[in-house]
């Protein structure tokens, strides 16, 4: 179901997911081109959630990503980071955050009750790799976008909360838990990992609940 959520800067829609009470889970996908390959995968967890959990889920479309009508010559940390703390508002309940790749920058500032993310980027590990794609893309800009200097010039401060966190075997740098499966951020287009949905669905809902407790 797609739903309106107001911010400081106009209104954005969230896709929402299973029952209107309890707990619910509040999704920060992967900034700019990342998104695009990781959103199925991410609605597949939260259908998984709903469906096989009973928990509730949120997918905003944050300001000036996706499709927002703020474009991403505008895009500001700031927003972003408003964005996802009014629609966990809007959402209501009981929120918790999971937040992937890069979208682990943006759920710091919020009022959430605990946080989870899978393989977070932090500000300056996103900034190198956008510098490599503005030098060596075909598109204008960083992979078509057009950002702006004080968005790139923020990137170096931002850093990732604590929070659980789920990493792919192999990946040396700490972890709560690693799981097997791809780096789907790197596929050459969208693709999803029934397995590691499962996988990632089960975690966050042991998680949720264990909290609850």
């Amino acid at each position: 179901m797609i739903e309106p959520y107001d911010w400081a800067g106009g209104r954005e829609a969230m896709l929402r997911f299973g029952p209107g009470s309890g707990p619910v889970v509040i999704a920060a996908l992967p900034l700019f081109e990342e998104a695009n390959r990781m959103r199925a995968f991410a609605v597949s967890i939260l259908r998984t959630l709903a469906d096989r959990h009973g928990i509730a889920g949120v997918l905003p479309e944050l300001p000036g990503t996706g499709e927002s009508l703020i474009p991403s010559e505008r895009i500001a940390i700031s927003d972003l980071r408003a964005g996802f703390a009014a629609a966990a508002r809007t959402a209501g309940g009981r929120a918790y955050s999971m937040s992937m790749r890069s979208g682990a920058l943006l759920d710091g500032s919020v009022a959430i009750r605990k946080r989870w993310h899978f393989t977070p980027q932090p500000g300056d590990a996103l900034l190198r790799a956008l510098r490599r794609i503005h030098r060596s893309g075909d598109a204008p800009g960083y992979d078509g976008h057009r950002l702006p200097d004080t968005f790139l010039e923020e990137l170096p401060e931002c850093h990732v909360e604590p929070a659980r966190t789920i990493r792919l075997e192999g990946d040396s740098r700490p972890a709560d838990r690693l799981v097997p499966g791809r780096a789907l951020w790197r596929a050459p287009a969208a693709e999803s990992d029934d397995t590691l949905v499962a996988l990632l669905a089960d975690d966050l809902a042991a998680w949720v609940h264990a909290c609850e407790t």
